[in-house]
């Protein structure tokens, strides 16, 4: 697998990256959003609980905070509220179903990999001793 690199200034960017420049760095929150959408489609509320799951209760987000997110990336075309629904038995109504668009993973993955170069600089330095799995 290779990977495209696009010169700007003296930095050099993966092709995720200089995709992704407008819109990053995100917020945390935004952050834990898309990552959430990166593994399934998913509702509001099955949004909440997957960043609390992730994070052992250590990111909560409200639903106003949540809903504030979910705006601003529809808005971007980062992801899109599905018109297909789960079986009725399985189903309510007022549930809106989100999907990651390739956009939204590009952005995903460009945000993981800037965290991850900051990381690395931060082990470098002795701030972090090993690499933790998720």
């Amino acid at each position: 697998m290779t990977t495209e690199y696009f010169v700007c200034g003296a930095e050099t960017l993966s092709a995720a990256q200089s995709n992704a420049e407008p819109f990053g760095p995100l917020t945390p929150s935004m952050f834990h959003v898309l990552l959430a959408l990166a593994g399934d489609d998913l509702h509001g509320y099955a949004i909440l609980k997957e960043v609390e799951l992730r994070t052992g209760g250590k990111v909560r987000l409200s639903t106003g905070t949540l809903y504030g997110i979910i705006k601003r990336l529809l808005n971007d075309g980062l992801i899109v509220e599905l018109r297909s629904r789960p079986a009725e038995s399985e189903d309510d109504e007022r549930r809106r179903y989100y999907r990651l668009t390739p956009q939204g993973r590009q952005v995903a993955t460009a945000e993981a990999e800037r965290m991850d170069e900051i990381l690395s600089i931060a082990r470098s330095r002795n701030l972090l001793k090993k690499t933790r799995t998720a």
